[in-house]
C-alpha cells in the first residue's frame, strides 16, 4: 500500500455564499490479493479530502471547483457534512480500478461500522449496480469533480485519525470479492411472519433491499408491516396477510399465499424456529430451493436431535409424556445427577431446568411437558440429559454444500443454574456472551468438526446455523480472576493439545436459521458477516452462489474487537417505572456510551415485571459492549454495567 504527499488543493463552491477548502491526498493500492492465484480481490484506491477553515493555509493555486449546479451524491454530502463552520475533517473517496457488478450497495457503510474516528459512512452505489473502473493514473485537476461523483462511496472522518491504520483498516474490511464478473437480477423473497417490531428485523430489511430482494411480508391481519402508511412500509414491497400458525395446514396456506400473488416468488424464507419446516415443506411442494423438511424437524426437535448424537447417547433418555417418567425410574435406570430437563421444543432455555434428585426431576419433567401442550402446535415431549459443567458456547455456522464457509464461536457465560447451589427456580437464561471466545485452538477446532457432523447427520448440506453447546473435558474453566469477575482460566486436568483427553462437544441443540438478533448483530459488527443477508441469498439457490460466497468473508484481521452482549435479567417484580432504563442509563454514563455499539431495551414504561419466576425468560435490556484493549477490559466494563445499571419501578404485591 502507498500513500503519497497531497496530491493538490480544491477551493470547492457550494453556493454563492459558500466555498470550502481542502487538501487532497491520493492513496493507492489499498487492497491486495493475499495469495498469488487469488485476484478476485478488486483493487482499491481513495482521495481524501482534509478540509481547512480558509484557503490560507493551500500553499499554492487550488483547484477551482463549482458544485453550484451540481447535483452528485458527493456534493450532497458535503453540504450535510460541512455545516458552517466548516468542520475541521477529512473525508474519504474510495474508488476501484475493477469493473464488476456490486454484491450488495451498503457494503461500505457495513464493513466500515465501527472503525475508530469514523464519523459517519455513505455508499454511492444502488443495488446490483455494474461498477466502472476509474484508475487513479487516469486522476487530473481538470476531471477532478467527475472523478469524485463517481466514487463507491465516502467515510468521514475525524482529523485525529492516521492515514495509516486507515490504509491498512480499508485492505482489512474490503478484502473481499465485493465486485462480481456476472450480474444478478432482482429476485423477490416471502418472508414469513415478520417479527414482532422493527428493532428485532431493520437490519435484515435493510439488507434485502442493499442485495435487490424485493420482500413480501405473510403475517396476520393487523401486524405492524402491514399498514401501507407506516414508517417502515418502504422497506417491503407488499404484505400479504395470511394465518401462519404453525399447524398441520400451514405449509398448504403458504403455497396458497405465494402462488395468489401476481409477481413471481424466488424464494420463501422463516426465521421462526416453529415454522422452519413448515416453509421447508412449502417451497419443495412449490420447486423452491430449500433444504430437506425432515432436517428442519430433526433441529427443531431436542428429542429427535439427542438421539442422533454420538456423545451423551446413553447418559439421556426422552420421554412422550411426563407420565412416561415413572416407568422410567421403575427400571432402576442409573441416574447421574445432577440433570437437565427440557422441552423438546422451545426457545431462550426458557423451561429449561437443572436437578439434583428425583423429587425434582418430577417436578422439572411435569412442568416441562405441560409447557407447549396446549400451543398451536402441541407437544409433551421431555428430554432430559446429563448436566455438562465445561464451559458452553453458541457455535454459529455458515454452511455450503457441505463445506463451512465462515464460523463464529463465542463463549456463553455460565447462568444463574450454573451455581453449585441453583435450585429449581434458577434459569438458564443468558447472562453475557463473549466474543470471540477464548477457548483453546484445538476445542474450537473439535467444537466446528463434531457440530458440522452434527448438522450433516440431520440431513442438511447449506445454511446458516446457531447451535449451542458445552465442551466437556475441556481444559479451561470459568472462575474468578479478581474483583467478582469470571473468565475462563486452565483448569488444571491434564487436558491438552496433545490429544492425552479428548474434548467432547456435547451438544444442547440446533437451531437451523441465524441466532438471534442481538448476537447476529454483534457478529455483523465484530466479524463483517451479515448472517439475515446470507440465509436471504441461500433462499434463493445456486444462481446466487458467488454472492453467498464473497458476502461469507470475515475481515482480513480477524475480529474488531472482544465483544458482550450483555443481558440484564428481571429480578424484580413490579411496573416498569423507568420510561427507557438502558438510554437513561448510558445518558448518565457518557464515557460508558463511547463503548456500547448496541442497545435495546425491552421491558418499557409501564410494562409488567415478573422477575426471576417469569414464565416467560424475557430480559431488560440488553448492550452490546467493546474493548479494542483486552477481553479483560471488556469484562471491567460490564462489571461497572451490571454493578450500577439500575431502574425505578412499582413493586407488586406476591
Amino acid at each position: 500500500m502507498t500513500s503519497a504527499n497531497p496530491w493538490g488543493y480544491a477551493s470547492i463552491t457550494l453556493s454563492p455564499e459558500r466555498t470550502v477548502h481542502a487538501t487532497i491526498s491520493l492513496c493507492t493500492n489499498l487492497t491486495t490479493n493475499q495469495k498469488p492465484t487469488n485476484n478476485t480481490i478488486p483493487e482499491t484506491w481513495a482521495l481524501d479530502l482534509t478540509f481547512t477553515r480558509s484557503a490560507e493555509a493551500q500553499p499554492s493555486t487550488p483547484i477551482q471547483i463549482n458544485l453550484q449546479q451540481d447535483t452528485s451524491p458527493w456534493k450532497t454530502l458535503l453540504q450535510q457534512t460541512l455545516s458552517p463552520p466548516t468542520p475541521l475533517l477529512t473525508i474519504r473517496f474510495l474508488f476501484t480500478s475493477t469493473p464488476g457488478y456490486i454484491t450488495r450497495s451498503d457494503l461500505i457503510p457495513l464493513r466500515f461500522e465501527c472503525l475508530p474516528g469514523l464519523l459517519s459512512a455513505h455508499t454511492f452505489l444502488t443495488p446490483l449496480q455494474h461498477v466502472t473502473p476509474i484508475t487513479s493514473q487516469s486522476l487530473t485537476p481538470s476531471n477532478l469533480p467527475q472523478i469524485l461523483s463517481s466514487s463507491l462511496g465516502a467515510l468521514v472522518l475525524s482529523n485525529d485519525y492516521s492515514p495509516t491504520v486507515l490504509n491498512k483498516e480499508t485492505n482489512n474490511r474490503l478484502g473481499l470479492p465485493f465486485l462480481l464478473p456476472s450480474p444478478s437480477t432482482r429476485k423477490r423473497i416471502a418472508w414469513v411472519q415478520g417479527r414482532e417490531d422493527i428493532d428485532c428485523i431493520e437490519r435484515a430489511l435493510n439488507a434485502a433491499q442493499a442485495l435487490g430482494i424485493s420482500l413480501v411480508i405473510i403475517d396476520e391481519k393487523g401486524h405492524w408491516l402491514q399498514d401501507p402508511t407506516s414508517p417502515w412500509a418502504h422497506l417491503r414491497e407488499d404484505f400479504i396477510e395470511a394465518d401462519v400458525a404453525p399447524n398441520e395446514d400451514f405449509p398448504q396456506r403458504i403455497v396458497d399465499a405465494v402462488k395468489g400473488y401476481p409477481k413471481p416468488i424466488n424464494g420463501i424464507v422463516t426465521i421462526s424456529d416453529v415454522r422452519l419446516a413448515g416453509v421447508a415443506k412449502a417451497c419443495e411442494i412449490l420447486g423452491l430451493p430449500t433444504e430437506s423438511p425432515e432436517a428442519y424437524k430433526i433441529a427443531a426437535d431436542k428429542g429427535r436431535t439427542r438421539l442422533l448424537e454420538t456423545v451423551g447417547a446413553e447418559e439421556s433418555f426422552v420421554l412422550r409424556h411426563k407420565d412416561d417418567l415413572e416407568g422410567v425410574l421403575a427400571q432402576n435406570v442409573e441416574l447421574k445427577f445432577p440433570m437437565v430437563v427440557k422441552p423438546v421444543i422451545g426457545w431462550s432455555s426458557d423451561c429449561v431446568t437443572k436437578v439434583k434428585n428425583v423429587d425434582e426431576l418430577r417436578v422439572a419433567v411435569k412442568k416441562a411437558s405441560d409447557r407447549h401442550a396446549d400451543s398451536p402446535k402441541p407437544s409433551t415431549a421431555v428430554v432430559v440429559e446429563p448436566y455438562v459443567a465445561g464451559p458452553e458456547v453458541d457455535a454459529n455456522f455458515v454452511m455450503l454444500k457441505g463445506d463451512i464457509v465462515f464460523a463464529d464461536i463465542n463463549d456463553d457465560f455460565p447462568s444463574p443454574a450454573d451455581s453449585a447451589n441453583a435450585g429449581l427456580r434458577e434459569n438458564f437464561q443468558e447472562t453475557q456472551n463473549v466474543l470471540p471466545s477464548a477457548l483453546p485452538k484445538h476445542e474450537l477446532e473439535a467444537l466446528q468438526d463434531q457440530l458440522r457432523a452434527t448438522l450433516v447427520r440431520q440431513g442438511f448440506k447449506s445454511g446458516v446455523f446457531h447451535c449451542e453447546a458445552r465442551v466437556r473435558n475441556s481444559s479451561v474453566k470459568y472462575q474468578d480472576v479478581g474483583n467478582g469477575i469470571l473468565d475462563l482460566v486452565p483448569a488444571n486436568n491434564q487436558n491438552s493439545t496433545d490429544g492425552a483427553t479428548v474434548p467432547e462437544v456435547y451438544l444442547h441443540e440446533v437451531n437451523a436459521r441465524p441466532p438471534g438478533y442481538l448476537e447476529s448483530v454483534a457478529v455483523q459488527l465484530t466479524h463483517g458477516v451479515d448472517y439475515y443477508a446470507l440465509r436471504m441469498l441461500l433462499a434463493l439457490g445456486d444462481a446466487e452462489e458467488a454472492r453467498f460466497r464473497a458476502l461469507s468473508h470475515p475481515f482480513r484481521n480477524g475480529p474488531q474487537f472482544h465483544l458482550s452482549v450483555m443481558i440484564i435479567q428481571q429480578t424484580r417484580r413490579g411496573i416498569m417505572r423507568s420510561a427507557d432504563a438502558a438510554k437513561e442509563f448510558l445518558e448518565k454514563h457518557p464515557d460508558v456510551r463511547e463503548n456500547v455499539v448496541d442497545y435495546y431495551t425491552r421491558k418499557k414504561g409501564g410494562d409488567v415485571l415478573e422477575g426471576p419466576d417469569a414464565a416467560s425468560l424475557w430480559w431488560i435490556a440488553f448492550f452490546s459492549v467493546v474493548s479494542r484493549t483486552s477481553r479483560r477490559d471488556l469484562l471491567e466494563r460490564v462489571a461497572f454495567i451490571e454493578k450500577n445499571f439500575d431502574y425505578e419501578f412499582d413493586p407488586l404485591d406476591d
